[in-house]
């Protein structure tokens, strides 16, 4: 996001506790950033940086499911309550923001593909926070903030993190060392994938518009299973190897595909890269 910024000639202030984020991962754009270390519970660092601002865009938060199981308060605090410290921060100033929502919002659904209005079914406690984050967003848009809540699918694309990683980045690193894909469960788990450069569009695309609240599905419409998933990426390698079954993890969705027929009509936004077409330039 931020190098798509620099790169249309924005002035940039990143806040970031640098927790899981890295410089490395700024390092084209770092001399024409302003780079803040923080946290967005700090009161003072948020109002003292958004000060001028034209818009924020809220991407900080604390992202592992299996983490979010073993320190839900934590989880609470920078997911909730940083958000709404940002969110009332940016009221204050007059400042639209776009954030970073997620389609664990939505939890197992009975139908597909899945659309805006369905309820809401969070099945962990890291979705808990996403859920009481769009409560916040709605609660402030009531109050005349411009929000609003992108719900990300599965992101995939360059600089994940290892450690909070989607599937495709932990396949990619076992295929890179001649290893077997480690499915979690028997593989018939659904899932949509979204290249991150599709979602910087898709944030882009919803600061610059006049709609000042709602929330959208950012994902493809398209969808696969994880042995699917793992069986390309055996293939694309030309490796002789199977994929290797694992327990399955707890507090993983069975299917979710994103209906994007709202963004699509609102913002005229759909995705450009395909999943296989962008696996075959990085295996």
């Amino acid at each position: 996001m931020a190098e798509k910024l620099v790169e249309k000639g924005y002035s940039i202030t990143i806040i970031d506790n640098l927790t899981t984020g890295k410089k490395e991962n700024i390092s084209k754009i770092l001399d024409k950033v302003e780079l803040i270390q923080g946290d967005i519970r700090d009161d003072e660092i948020v109002k003292k940086n958004i000060k001028d601002k034209d818009g924020i865009f809220h991407f900080a938060a604390k992202a592992s499911v299996p983490e979010s199981f073993q320190n839900p308060e934590e989880y609470y605090n920078v997911n909730v309550k940083g958000t709404e410290n940002i969110f009332q921060n940016a009221l204050q100033q007059g400042i639209k923001v776009v954030y970073a929502s997620s389609s664990s919002v939505y939890g197992n659904q009975s139908k597909m593909p899945i659309k805006e209005n369905s309820p809401f079914n969070p099945i962990n406690p890291y979705a808990k926070t996403k859920v009481d984050c769009e409560k916040l967003a709605i609660e402030y848009a009531q109050k005349k903030l411009e929000v609003i809540g992108m719900r990300f699918f599965n992101i995939f694309g360059e600089r994940q993190s290892i450690n909070y990683a989607g599937v495709i980045t932990l396949f990619l690193d076992r295929i890179k060392k001649n290893l077997p894909p480690k499915i979690n469960g028997d593989g018939s788990q659904i899932r949509d994938f979204i290249f991150v450069n599709d979602i910087v569009d898709a944030n882009l695309m919803a600061m610059q518009s006049n709609v000042s609240h709602e929330f959208f599905n950012v994902g493809t419409g398209n969808q696969i299973s994880i042995l699917k998933l793992a069986e390309m990426v055996i293939e694309i390698s030309k490796l002789d190897i199977s994929p290797e079954f694992c327990e399955p993890l707890t507090g993983d969705i069975e299917e979710s595909i994103a209906d994007i027929g709202l963004i699509n009509e609102k913002l005229g936004w759909e995705s450009k890269v395909s999943l296989k077409e962008w696996l075959v330039t990085k295996i």
